[in-house]
């Protein structure tokens, strides 16, 4: 008998030779985007910002919370885009719904400082606001979050603390449940 034939017939495929991470991005894939993101974002002679936003971009249209993030703050600071406060906020909002800790910090740093600054009329909901998502980053141990939160409930009185604890069980079941409504 040919070995031959055996040998086509019962071998394993050869594997495919790994894709790159630059092949990976160009398919499609947000986590590759976003790691490419990162490459040309870091500090040194390949940092190209403009790189880092078009990569972000891509991945954050498909939801990766942590892209979003770090292309609110490209938008915040004008690295690599067109400073732009409303698709900072934007991104960073989107970043937050879908659970980013860093998001959900900022976002509350933002309502709590609101509460301080705006009208009095709007400063209870803005500390509802600050207090839902400044817990939900705490839940997740983000850096300075707990104090944060700590002191946004001292302003608050009883009934603005219990509706906010209620937006929070809420945000935790909506994540559960897959859908997002901030």
């Amino acid at each position: 008998m040919d070995t031959q034939f055996f040998r086509r017939w019962f071998s394993r495929p050869e594997k495919p030779a790994a894709q790159t991470a630059e092949a990976l991005a160009d398919g499609g894939d947000a986590e590759a985007q976003f790691r490419l993101g990162m490459k040309f974002a870091r500090e040194g002679a390949g940092q190209d910002y403009a790189q880092a936003a078009r990569w972000y971009l891509k991945a954050a249209d498909q939801k990766h919370a942590p892209a979003q993030f770090k292309l609110a703050s490209m938008y915040a600071a004008g690295q690599g885009v067109t400073r732009d406060d409303a698709q900072s906020m934007g991104w960073m909002q989107k970043a937050a719904d879908l659970g980013d800790a860093g998001a959900q910090y900022h976002i509350g740093m933002k309502h709590h400082r609101a509460s301080l600054d705006g009208k009095p009329e709007d400063a209870s909901e803005s500390r509802i606001q600050a207090y839902k998502w400044l817990q939900l980053a705490s839940a997740q141990g983000y850096r300075t979050s707990q104090g944060a939160w700590a002191s946004v409930a001292m302003t608050m009185t009883h009934k603005d603390v219990a509706d906010a604890t209620r937006r929070v069980a809420a945000f935790g079941l909506i994540q559960k449940n897959g859908a997002v409504v901030a």
